[in-house]
């Protein structure tokens, strides 16, 4: 089984004027870290609540496990974490009992909950009440809930939201830990863009409900990685007429020239010929990351 998601034609709507999805297709290979990002609206929360039954997928176009929704729930639970929106706990409680709550719930053993917390490393702090815990460790909290009894896939909408810059790079490292060393297979929803950037092997971006791009991220740096080429060179505007206009060459400031390429064989040709004219380069960069990338990609 190569792709753990496959979702092939999906459509949503809770009323005819007004689709929520619109012929979603897409795959999450195994082993992936996947991101599913869009503007807050574009559909994801909804798409994700379907992948785990709370909205029926009444047209089949959804499997997990190579399995219809149908044939899989709710067997699958056991092999699938998800946190969607936001966790609910029990503030006088402490976070090991919490935890141990789900755990009979779910008829698995003391030794579950002493793993997930040295996981997310909140085992030190097993015994303090919830209420004392910072939104940072109510999100680990949160995340080692959804890996009791050792799921294959974890279905994660925005678990950085609303977290400070440290609490998302702890909840980044250690998503990038599970992956890593226990094998997750993670799909994960966000609208921060800089942020998810730093861990996804692969990415679909919706837009009102449809799907703008999927694929690696390295088919979407292909796409992308030579459009915003900024070239840091001395008294850059007597240089703007030495370069053919198939760069599309846009002068940025004094010292700075913005060109489009084709492949990076371009852009050396272009730095030779620049060279031969005296030109005093300093610098050459992408000046585009994800978030730009996003921009273009979702704009009408």
């Amino acid at each position: 089984m190569k792709n753990v998601i496959q979702i092939q034609n999906l459509n949503f709507e809770f009323t005819r004027e007004k689709p929520i999805l619109k012929n979603i297709s897409l795959s999450v290979p195994k082993g992936s870290i996947f991101g599913f990002l869009g503007a807050n609206g574009a559909g994801k929360s909804t798409t994700m609540k379907m992948l785990i039954g709370s909205i029926p997928d009444e047209s089949g176009a959804i499997r997990i496990f190579d399995k219809n929704l149908s044939e899989l729930y709710p067997q699958g639970f056991n092999k699938i974490g998800s946190l969607i929106d936001t966790a609910a706990f029990y503030d006088h409680l402490s976070g090991w009992e919490n935890l141990l709550v789900i755990s009979r719930l779910r008829n698995l053993p003391e030794s579950e909950c002493v793993r997930v917390l040295y996981l997310v490393e909140l085992w030190e702090s097993r015994n303090m009440k919830m209420k004392r815990y910072s939104l940072g460790m109510k999100q680990r909290l949160s995340i080692a809930m959804t890996l009791l009894g050792k799921p294959d896939l974890l279905i994660l909408d925005e678990p950085v939201n609303g977290l400070d810059p440290n609490g998302m790079l702890e909840i980044r490292e250690l998503l990038v830990k599970l992956n890593r060393e226990e094998g997750v297979t993670i799909f994960i929803s966000s609208h921060l863009l800089q942020e998810i950037e730093k861990m996804i092997t692969h990415l679909a971006i919706i837009s009102h409900g449809e799907i703008r791009f999927t694929g690696s991220i390295k088919d979407l740096n292909e796409l992308y990685r030579y459009d915003h080429i900024r070239i840091g060179l001395a008294n850059a505007e007597q240089f703007m007429d030495k370069i053919p206009e198939t760069y599309s060459p846009k002068l940025i400031d004094s010292a700075s020239i913005e060109i489009t390429a084709e492949s990076k064989d371009n852009i050396a040709a272009l730095v030779r010929k620049l060279v031969l004219e005296d030109a005093e380069i300093f610098e050459i960069k992408n000046s585009a990351g994800l978030e730009d990338w996003f921009m273009e990609i979702t704009k009408n």
